[in-house]
């Protein structure tokens, strides 16, 4: 009995960590059939591109030309926004691949759940959720001082929108923060469309005016002879390092066009439209950051430009004191747009995860009229309402920047595993199980006698369910039921994956320590040199590896065909892990510590909730070849 105890925990312990690991289906016939209210088809390629410049091109620019050029890059502050916007492409071509392979809502949550296992598509969710609450929060409060200037200050402001100071507390609360929050909430659960057409109107005028920037100052430049480019110190007055470091600040301004892929189920054309709008919007938010810094930095010396209001303090040196309230317009509609992009992706990353049961179904709800998920949108409102009434959350800005660069790092890592390691296997639900136990009636009692068991108790061993499954699976293809010897194909088609799959896994755990040796300022420099050059070998022989190897043959049929291919794999998805977890790692100890409490409050609620709620528990899998004919099966031989 004893021994008996132990090997029940022992099994109980694995399905607690299987749990983890396990990877749901690529939405398909199948999965839409079960019940699911769909979103509105309805966006074109220009409305993704509306969403994405308006959820990327946020106030930042406006404050970010002074600051990087003035302590990193100076007049190379070009440069730096060209290498940041070749960065931010490398995850914009994982993004399309992946969008376009497995068009469903819920963006890398979604994709990391089908590609990596559920463990981690529960930290990336669990992430966005903060970075989209709190980013939209942050933004609300930057509106009203940039609001105010129209009425002559903040404390012009009609009483009721004024910020106040509670006494007792000590709280600076924001009214006017709060009811663009709610006004935003409103006009998103209107429909998709109607909210694309006020974004798309909102980003034209912050596009126009920085048009006007780029105009108006050319003709200043060229007029006088664009001093800011005559100096001494030469065009890096930083040298190269401090070119590189203004990129690494400048990245996070083109964080933001992730949030198109969570409309993919809103767009009538995804494997079409989707890599077009990521593509265009990426690139022309590129070209007007380079150019704004362009003409900026060639106005003035760089070391005389205001770190709060560079541009605008420009424009007044030279007597256009009048620009001023066309910059402040261009802030107002692009901290706007920033904030619909934000509230408009969190509510539809909370129903990716309610349809997949780690998180109440009240979320998944999709109202018939409007057919937008308008309980998950009022309920992100509220929150987001709330946090930017009460809070000043500028300093939980650092947290905002990990859900997206972890997304962006495990879309990489999805990428690599699409294409070298495809799932080969298809979760089924408890339910199927009981219609497939009905056809196995077909083919006579032998299966029933002996592994009937399996599925009527769903706590044994998952691989005793999905050998019984994979054996009706092969009757139902006509295959006797027999002892096979496996082919020397296989043999070697499974060799190659496993090869494959841990160069993978070295290739990631090579990153993080190069990464973390490489911003650990404390290690001695021998230290730190010896440890990225060993890394750096390691990096090399599995990219050596990956590049010798053949990808899988069933990357081809995974999914979606048709769309999209990330080009230069492994190279580039390797680069794009590099990059985004050089930048997780370089965050810093404080907003780490900030992070992990919130991750900790997201390990509780996956324990206690998550796990046991999720539509993968219980399920058992079965070779991909056999799931079509065990689908149809089920449906002509009901139980």
């Amino acid at each position: 009995m004893q021994s008996s105890g132990n090997v029940g925990g022992g099994r109980k312990c694995f399905w607690g960590f299987r749990s983890l690991i396990q990877r749901k289906q690529v939405d398909s016939v199948h999965v839409r059939s079960e019940g699911h209210h769909q979103l509105a088809r309805k966006l074109s390629v220009t409305d993704l591109i509306a969403i994405g410049v308006g959820a990327t091109i946020g106030a930042g620019v406006y404050v970010l030309v002074g600051t990087v050029a003035r302590e990193h890059a100076g007049p190379a502050l070009t440069i730096s926004f060209l290498i940041a916007g070749i960065a931010a492409a490398l995850s914009a071509f994982c993004y399309a691949e992946l969008a376009c392979r497995c068009p469903s809502a819920g963006s890398a949550y979604h994709y990391s759940y089908i590609c990596v296992g559920e463990g981690v598509a529960w930290l990336v969710g669990w992430a966005l959720i903060l970075e989209y609450t709190i980013g939209g929060a942050a933004v609300a409060r930057g509106i009203t001082p940039n609001l105010a200037l129209f009425f002559g200050g903040v404390d012009k402001l009609p009483a009721i929108l004024a910020p106040h100071t509670i006494p007792v507390f000590g709280i600076v609360v924001d009214p006017c923060a709060a009811v663009l929050v709610l006004v935003v909430t409103f006009l998103l659960c209107t429909g998709i469309k109607e909210s694309s057409l006020v974004q798309m109107i909102v980003t034209s005028v912050n596009v126009s005016v920085m048009l006007f920037i780029m105009i108006a100052g050319g003709y200043l430049g060229f007029k006088t002879g664009w001093v800011g480019y005559e100096l001494p110190s030469g065009y890096f007055p930083f040298g190269i390092n401090g070119m590189f470091a203004g990129s690494a600040v400048v990245f996070f301004s083109y964080i933001g066009f992730d949030s198109v892929t969570s409309t993919v189920e809103e767009v009538k054309n995804p494997q079409r439209d989707l890599p077009l709008g990521i593509g265009i919007a990426l690139f022309i938010c590129c070209i007007l950051y380079m150019f704004v810094s362009f003409v900026i930095t060639g106005l003035v010396p760089y070391y005389a430009l205001d770190p709060d209001t560079p541009i605008s303090s420009v424009f007044a040196s030279y007597g256009l004191q009048w620009a001023v309230y066309i910059i402040t317009t261009g802030a107002v509609t692009a901290l706007f747009a920033s904030l619909l992009g934000s509230l408009l992706a969190q509510p539809r990353i909370l129903m990716a995860m309610a349809r997949d049961g780690l998180l109440p179904s009240f979320f998944s709800d999709i109202n018939k009229n409007t057919q937008v998920p308008v309980k998950s949108t009022v309920t992100t409102g509220i929150f987001a309402a709330v946090l930017a009434f009460f809070m000043d959350v500028s300093q939980l800005a650092g947290m905002v920047s990990v859900g997206t660069l972890f997304a962006f790092t495990t879309a990489a890592v999805s990428v690599l595993i699409l294409r070298y390691v495809p799932p080969d296997e298809v979760p089924l639900s408890s339910s199927l199980q009981e219609s497939i136990k009905s056809v196995s009636l077909r083919f006579g009692p032998n299966i029933q006698e002996t592994d009937s068991k399996n599925l009527q108790n769903p706590s044994g061993s998952s691989e005793n369910n999905s050998r019984y499954l994979q054996e009706i699976g092969e009757a139902s293809l006509g295959y006797p039921l027999i002892q096979k010897s496996i082919s020397q194909e296989n043999q070697n088609e499974q060799t190659r994956r496993k090869i494959a799959a841990w160069t993978i896994t070295f290739l990631c755990i090579g990153v993080f320590i190069f990464a973390f040796a490489a911003s650990a300022q404390g290690l001695s420099s021998i230290l730190r040199f010896t440890v990225c050059g060993v890394c750096g070998a390691l990096l090399l022989c599995c990219l050596i590896v990956l590049t010798c190897i053949d990808q899988d043959d069933g990357r081809h049929s995974f999914g979606h065909t048709g769309g999209f291919t990330c080009p230069f794999v492994p190279f580039l998805p390797a680069a794009c892990i590099l990059i985004n977890t050089y930048l997780l790692i370089d965050l810093g100890a404080a907003t780490w510590i900030r992070i992990s409490i919130w991750f900790a409050i997201g390990a509780v609620v996956y324990l206690f909730y998550g796990r046991s709620h999720s539509s993968l528990f219980n399920a058992v899998y079965v070779p991909s070849a056999y799931a079509d004919e065990m689908y149809r099966s089920s449906l002509d031989y009901p139980s």
